[in-house]
């Protein structure tokens, strides 16, 4: 959650530094949950949970292509058995 609140306060500095200096707080303070209910709903992840789970299904890929060439060869020996 750490970067995600890193994230959300890039996010908002940026969209401060757009908004006019004379603006109350609460209007402050709106746009900020406003800007935090958009990103909470878009369900974000980090570069590193992504590569994290890019290994995972590359790992995962290469079982399945193993397990697949695996049962090719049992096909193979069960057809040739009932020849």
């Amino acid at each position: 959650m750490d970067k995600a609140q890193n994230l959300f306060d890039r996010i908002s500095e940026a969209v401060a530094t757009v908004m006019p200096a004379d603006m109350s707080e609460d209007v402050q303070q709106n746009i900020k949950a406003r800007v935090r209910g958009v990103c909470e709903s878009l369900n974000l992840v980090t570069r590193e949970e992504l590569e994290v789970q890019e290994a995972v299904l590359q790992r995962t890929r290469e079982k399945i292509e193993k397990l697949e060439a695996h049962v090719r060869e049992l096909e193979k020996m069960l057809q040739q058995k009932k020849e």
